[in-house]
């Protein structure tokens, strides 16, 4: 029997807010249906209440006309439900077979763990992904990329028959895309019923089915991919037509001197790295998965130790020992990882803005003048139209969007020389990009120096004024945004010898 999804007008009250609004729609089986929207449109809400991590206020599921309600996520995964999530849920202290077997591990007579068993099985399934990953390695000791994959092998050996996957890819190379499609090909020929929730456009093309379109909480549409074009598809999410969003963009079009200059850096993970960043520049960094850009940023700003080589920050030189130090010189990095790096997940969001200005809000005596807090905060909220019912929430339970926009807005609030953006835009939908886009040139008018980290090679030539391209740690090429295009930014990411940047472009 086919297996079958069908959602009945599910509606969920959080405190101030409807986060989902009267959901109704089926999938069946053998499909891929991609949901969509803006951040704040309730799609993880939906999941949460599909994997029993939410209660819906009324409304109901139904798993092959049988109603359901999930208390909690183990009742869901028993009844072969999985879903995974763009956060990761992995325990990085155990290995990477214990991960993948969490809850199911192979017990010996004694009911230990079988551990050969155990690590020849997690192999299996490894190499069946094609993947290169030591099974007895710590989840910590690997990249993220690798972490994501975890979640999805994990789910793949539950022989769940729905899963949903939010924003799989984020975290992802190009060859790790392509093995997740297979898999989820591999899935869907399984008549497994397949949820696929992501903001790139071109996945939806090739992965999904059908398309069904939030927007505030309320159900838009369900159509079939091959009846809407990207431009329709867009407006739908975001109630306007965007259009080319880089060309409507309000750029800086007066780059001032240089304002940051990196000479011959070498940590760790990065060899002899120099280059500018100049007055109200936006500088793109591109390069494959483990290319190095990152690891650069973390050695600017104090986070791994420089071997050698020097930083100049309007002219004069400066060693960052800590992340605090960088600050205090004027350097901000907003981090990749969000989770992990960037929010206080139990603090509320005004807290989050605030915790890196606390002094300049304190008295002699330390102790912080709410009122000039309160103030903060909440012009912070407003200028970064950050979506929460009220300051007080706790950051953990906005959507990733918008956790985002309150990192950078503490970020801001430091008054920074130089701002430094991982993956500023990873997760977020098109509309949120718009917003960040905006507010990344904005600064850039006002003179920040500004660094963007980006994986969407049309992200990275449309926003950046000038790209510089890594590869094992590595600079390998620079380009204008003027002359760049898709394939000259790949053949300096994929250089095979680092050579130094003149044969590189030669």
């Amino acid at each position: 029997m086919t297996t079958t999804l069908e959602f009945r007008n599910i509606t969920k009250y959080f405190p101030g807010v409807k986060a989902l609004d009267n959901i109704s729609f089926k999938v069946k089986g053998g499909e891929v249906v991609a949901l969509v929207g803006e951040n704040g449109a309730g799609k993880s809400t939906l999941l949460k209440i599909l994997s029993g991590d939410y209660q819906p206020t009324s409304g109901e599921y139904l798993i092959n006309g049988e109603k359901k309600l999930f208390n909690n996520p183990k009742e869901a995964i028993d009844a072969g439900v999985s879903v995974i999530y763009q956060e990761r849920q992995v325990l990085k202290e155990l290995s990477v077979a214990e991960n993948i077997f969490l809850g199911r591990l192979p017990l010996k007579k004694n009911r230990l763990v079988d551990k050969k068993t155990l690590y020849s099985n997690a192999q299996k399934v490894i190499e069946e992904f094609g993947l290169s990953i030591d099974p007895r390695k710590k989840v910590k000791d690997i990249s993220i990329a690798y972490q994501q994959m975890i979640e999805i092998m994990k789910s793949y050996v539950r022989q769940s028959q729905i899963i949903a996957f939010d924003e799989p890819t984020a975290s992802l190379s190009d060859n790790e895309i392509k093995v997740l499609f297979r898999t989820i090909e591999k899935l869907k020929k399984e008549g497994k019923v397949i949820i696929y929730v992501s903001h790139r456009m071109e996945e939806l093309n090739y992965i999904a089915d059908r398309i069904v379109v939030l927007k505030d909480g309320k159900l838009v549409t369900v159509v079939g991919k091959d009846e809407i074009s990207q431009e329709e598809l867009i407006s739908l999410m975001v109630g306007r037509n965007l259009g080319d969003i880089f060309n409507i963009l309000d750029r800086n079009t007066v780059i001032g001197p240089t304002l940051m200059e990196v000479k011959n850096l070498t940590s760790d993970y990065i060899k002899n790295v120099s280059f500018e960043l100049k007055k109200g520049e936006i500088l793109g960094f591109a390069g494959l998965v483990g290319a190095g850009r990152t690891e650069l940023m973390r050695a600017i700003i104090g986070i791994d130790k420089v071997k050698s080589g020097s930083i100049v920050l309007d002219g004069k030189k400066i060693l960052n020992n800590s992340p605090w130090e960088a600050m205090k010189n004027g350097i901000v990095l907003v981090p990749e990882d969000r989770k992990t790096q960037g929010i206080f997940p139990n603090l509320s969001v005004g807290k989050n803005i605030t915790v890196s200005v606390l002094e300049n809000l304190s008295n002699k005596m330390g102790f912080i003048n709410q009122n000039k807090e309160t103030k903060l905060i909440n012009e912070s909220i407003n200028k970064f139209k950050i979506k929460t019912p009220h300051a007080e929430k706790k950051i953990i339970e906005l959507s990733g969007g918008n956790q985002q926009k309150a990192i950078v807005a503490r970020g801001l609030a430091t008054n920074p020389k130089v701002l430094i953006l991982d993956e500023p835009t990873k997760g977020i939908d098109v509309g949120a990009k718009f917003e960040f886009y905006t507010l990344i040139c904005k600064l850039a008018k006002e003179g920040i120096g500004i660094i963007v980290i980006s994986s969407e090679l049309p992200e990275i030539i449309g926003l950046a004024d000038r790209i510089i391209i890594m590869k094992s740690g590595y600079i390998t090429g620079e380009i204008m945004r003027e002359d760049a295009t898709e394939e000259k930014i790949l053949r300096y990411a994929m250089l095979e010898e680092r050579g130094d940047l003149y044969e590189a472009k030669a």
